[in-house]
């Protein structure tokens, strides 16, 4: 096979729809954009969710209650395999992972999670940890150290 037998395959290429050739072209007359009106004219374009003046749809519903996304705790994850690169009895928190680039963005904190195996001893602190990830840290002889973590009031209190 050389470059001069390859084809794109069947279907990929279309014919550029040759607009005003006449009526009995189907694509004559109009060409494609009705009758009269905004829509009609070149060079128009008009925005998402406008309704000719009449109040949008978007606009005339009513927006009441609460919206629990906004009080959202988003934590950025780092599965406890990715830790796997730092010296034995290193001191792990966010400012070293987001120095060695495994966690990039905004979020409310880091979360350990259990994915992978850990096979060095290491100090971590984060603002979460799930169960396995505290679990597999704990059998390699580190120790998870929680911070900023926003503490629940005690029941009673």
């Amino acid at each position: 096979m050389r470059l001069h037998d390859l084809k794109p395959r069947p279907g990929a290429k279309h014919r550029r729809k040759r607009l005003g050739q006449g009526e009995s072209s189907g694509h004559g007359k109009t060409s494609g954009r009705g009758g009269k009106g905004q829509t009609a004219r070149s060079g128009s374009s008009i925005r998402p969710g406008f309704e000719g003046g009449q109040m949008p749809l978007i606009r005339r519903i009513p927006k009441r209650g609460f919206n629990n996304a906004r009080h959202k705790t988003v934590y950025i994850p780092v599965n406890v395999e990715a830790l796997n690169q730092f010296e034995a009895g290193t001191h792990v928190d966010e400012t070293l992972l987001r120095a060695n680039g495994l966690v990039n963005g905004r979020g409310d904190g880091v979360k350990i999670l259990g994915s992978g195996e850990l096979t060095k001893k290491l100090s971590v602190s984060a603002e979460a940890f799930s169960a396995s990830a505290r679990t597999k840290i704990e059998a390699a002889g580190g120790t998870c150290d929680i911070v900023g973590a926003k503490q629940a009031a005690a029941p009673g209190a």
